[in-house]
């Protein structure tokens, strides 16, 4: 339930908005390479990503799947910025194996951190989860104008951080990216 100054606050805020959406996933990659479609990856979450997106009358500017590596994983976000999209979601690759540097290649690039979301998204995570909660390293932060958002990969975290997190507050959270 939102307070009468958070009603006003998002005022102005509610509109279609662009998502870049990103998949991080090694496996994936050397099977599919380079593809430019959730469906031509067999990448669930992506499917998920952009139908959630979708059916809430925002636009998929582009989805990209990259391997586990910090190189590519951050040309892709470069590519993102550069991009008229306004969110960029990434999945996959947050987990705490070695191969996971999907956090550690993004989080210094914010100019200013949301620790709200993560900490939020594990908050919603143990009804799912448990006390597997502890090994999500889900993060958020703005980089140029634009809401970065890292995800884990699986379907259920997809839909979660997008449906009772992300959608309902992308208008509010692009405002204050801009501003």
């Amino acid at each position: 339930m939102s307070s009468p100054s958070t009603t006003e606050h998002k005022k102005g805020a509610e509109r279609s908005y662009s998502f870049y959406l990103v998949t991080v996933s090694t496996s994936r990659f050397e099977e599919y390479g380079s593809v430019t479609s959730p469906d031509e990856a067999d990448d669930g979450s992506g499917k998920l990503m952009r139908d959630l997106v979708l059916s809430k009358g925002h636009t998929v500017a582009k989805y990209e799947l990259v391997p586990d590596d910090d190189s590519l994983i951050k040309g892709s976000v470069h590519r993102a910025i550069e991009s008229d999209a306004d969110i960029i979601v990434t999945s996959g690759g947050t987990g705490l194996a070695s191969k996971d540097v999907t956090i550690e290649s993004l989080v210094p690039l914010f100019e200013k951190e949301i620790p709200g979301f993560g900490e939020l998204f594990r908050h919603k995570s143990i009804a799912q989860i448990g006390t597997s909660v502890i090994l999500t390293r889900a993060a958020a932060g703005l980089l140029r104008g634009k809401v970065l958002f890292c995800l884990p990969g699986s379907p259920s975290a997809v839909e979660l951080a997008l449906s009772e997190i992300i959608l309902p507050e992308a208008g509010h959270l692009v405002k204050h990216a801009r501003q």
